[in-house]
């Protein structure tokens, strides 16, 4: 028998009978308004922040709630099983932990938390390579528990093969490449208060623990800090980057490559005919480009484009159940879930990042199950009614 993650609304319940409560809320959307409340004001409005007047991140939301599902009844949803294959991965349900950088800005175990979390309940974690802990010490908290590794493709070649090598050495199994933020964009929640955490060395220690990063430094880390900042912040990024360029990660990752921030059809394509194996449509969660498609907008057309051949997978405005049911009925093949987590983290570390994870899946669950189905496999467009404003 699957296992139910429906089943944490009767734990809940049963533990009421005790006086107890969560400590965090179980309707995932009131976690950015609570941490604003209780985190400060920099760590919070780097998470919660996005591109220009916020735009994107707004329309990502909104074009999600656009999409209403259908209820269908009298079809026999006693036994359910969420697990699904992903990349040549067996998952216990469609969700992975998206790559989110700094974390210790928001916690002071920062992925250690929320990589512990994540194989807690299963679901795959992402590392970022903006990490603020090395990728050998959260492959280690970890052990066996399935760790994907996302790259920021920058602009020394050698530091880009030290990193793909550490990450297959530490047993991260699909790499996931980033392509939407070969420059910062402009945020002006992080500019109005000067908020860079790069510039203090947080989210750099993928990169101070590289050999091929120290040895492009005068003097070691310890004893030039600065110098070494300026040194990640001049090969961080690479605007030069173009599709034949990918055929250097190819040559040195011999696993599942995913492209992250494909959102024309087109781009899809050459992702295929480069032999990638996924992509994910995701607009950053909005931090990127403001004004930009919202990525569910996008999401129906790469998947007709390519979902025949290789991996779709989602992200950007995910903060419920029922948001993921959406994604998966417009073509995905999972979701990779950002803030919501972030938050759980910053509210009550490990816990809140498993509470999120746990909220998310039994919502997901009984959405499922209320809309007629007992597997992820089964959703489809029909299960959406049409898009009116289109």
């Amino acid at each position: 028998m699957a296992k139910h993650w429906a089943d944490f609304q009767y734990e809940i319940y049963l533990n009421g009978m005790t006086g107890a409560v969560p400590r965090l809320p179980t309707d995932l959307t009131r976690l950015e308004e609570l941490a604003e409340l209780r985190l400060a004001p920099g760590p919070v409005g780097y998470v919660a922040g996005s591109a220009g007047d916020g735009s994107t991140a707004r329309a990502n939301r909104a074009a999600l709630a656009r999409r209403r599902i259908v209820p269908r009844m009298l079809r026999d949803v006693g036994e359910r099983d969420l697990s699904t294959e992903v990349l040549g991965r067996s998952l216990p349900a469609p969700l992975a932990l998206a790559p989110v950088g700094v974390l210790q800005i928001m916690h002071p175990d920062a992925e250690l938390a929320a990589a512990r979390g994540a194989a807690a309940q299963g679901v795959p974690y992402i590392l970022s390579s903006a990490s603020s802990t090395p990728m050998e010490q959260v492959a280690e908290a970890m052990g066996d528990a399935e760790r994907w590794f996302q790259l920021y493709w920058g602009k020394d070649r050698e530091v880009t093969r030290s990193f793909l090598g550490r990450a297959k050495a530490a047993g991260f199994s699909v790499l996931v490449v980033t392509l939407d933020t070969q420059l910062l964009a402009w945020r002006p929640r992080d500019l109005d208060q000067a908020y860079l955490p790069f510039v203090h060395g947080v989210g750099t220690a993928n990169y101070f623990t590289d050999p091929a990063f120290r040895a492009g430094l005068a003097r070691p880390v310890e004893e030039d800090p600065n110098a070494a900042v300026l040194h990640f912040l001049g090969l961080f990024g690479d605007p030069g980057k173009t599709w034949p360029d990918l055929a250097f990660l190819r040559e040195h990752w011999d696993g599942p490559i995913v492209l992250k921030g494909v959102l024309h059809p087109d781009d899809a394509r050459l992702a295929v005919d480069a032999g990638m194996d996924g992509v994910v449509v995701s607009n950053h969660g909005g931090r990127q480009v403001a004004g930009s498609v919202a990525a569910a907008d996008a999401l129906p057309r790469v998947a007709a484009a390519v979902g025949d051949r290789l991996t779709v997978l989602f992200d950007s405005g995910v903060r419920t159940g029922d948001d993921v049911f959406k994604a998966l009925a417009l073509g995905a093949r999972a979701v990779l879930l950002g803030r919501p987590y972030v938050y759980g983290l910053g509210l009550d570390g490990q816990a809140g990042v498993e509470h999120v994870v746990r909220c998310l899946l039994a919502e997901f669950d009984l959405t499922l199950a209320l809309s007629g189905h007992t597997h992820p496999g089964s959703v489809s467009a029909t299960d959406l009614a049409p898009d009116t404003t289109a």
